[in-house]
């Protein structure tokens, strides 16, 4: 065993992408075989990486030698990475095509998400104003919200509860993604970047689309992945010191 041990330590990388690609290959074999594509299997993949995840330590199951190659893998730069790859397959001239439907899909999104996120977040039981703020940033997405409770000094477990509901929001929109898609005619790249902006959460977007038509992930993604930005920035500032006139605390 000693010989496989030093392999896998020395490819941990390699060992991680495996790892991976398994958990989605029998995801997306349970979606097509067992649920008949009801649920999407990016979806499925998603949650069972939250499973596996729970049973780790502080960096999930990258605690454990034979998967440390997963703190690389679903670190800060492979995710900005896959991000950057994936707007770069974006056409410049299908994106001016949104105009100022792409810009106030953006504002609204956001806006939307932080409020209605703070307003779940009082209803918990949290009425100072630094835990109403960073749960609401966390309904944006889940790297708003601990990005906006490091910003406001928020708690720990305000901030964990931050992210939970951003990712409870991630696995909802790439489940309801494709199942709502040919309602609200999500089936070319200006509603794809609308939809985006509105949403705003990358990973479920992208999942959700890749579900739906994986031509129009590029532009969904892109547009998400500026809701991100801009609520990073809107969120901890703009945002806060208006709901500090609403609620006053």
């Amino acid at each position: 065993m000693q010989p496989i041990t030093q392999l896998i330590a020395k490819h941990d990388l390699i060992v991680a992408f495996l790892f991976v690609g398994i958990v989605m290959y029998v995801s997306f074999w349970f979606s097509k075989r067992i649920l008949r594509g009801k649920i999407p299997g990016a979806a499925i993949a998603i949650t069972a990486g939250l499973v596996i995840a729970y049973f780790g330590g502080k960096k999930g199951i990258a605690d454990f030698p034979l998967f440390a190659g997963m703190a690389v893998l679903g670190g800060s730069m492979m995710r900005d990475f896959s991000i950057v790859s994936t707007a770069m397959g974006a056409s410049m001239s299908e994106i001016r095509k949104t105009g100022w439907f792409g810009i106030i899909s953006l504002v609204l999104g956001i806006s939307t998400s932080f409020f209605i996120g703070g307003l779940i977040g009082y209803f918990m039981g949290y009425h100072e104003l630094k835990s109403i703020a960073t749960i609401g940033a966390g309904a944006c997405t889940f790297i708003v919200g601990p990005v906006t409770g490091n910003a406001i000094g928020a708690s720990s477990d305000v901030i964990a509860i931050s992210i939970a509901i951003g990712v409870i929001k991630s696995v909802m929109v790439t489940i309801l993604t494709p199942i709502i898609a040919k309602r609200i005619g999500l089936d070319n790249p200006q509603t794809a970047m609308i939809y985006g902006g509105l949403i705003g959460t990358t990973s479920g977007v992208a999942a959700g689309l890749a579900a739906t038509d994986p031509k129009l992930v590029p532009y969904g993604a892109l547009t998400a992945t500026f809701y991100t930005g801009l609520a990073c920035l809107l969120c901890p500032s703009v945002l806060y010191f208006i709901l500090n006139l609403l609620v006053g605390v």
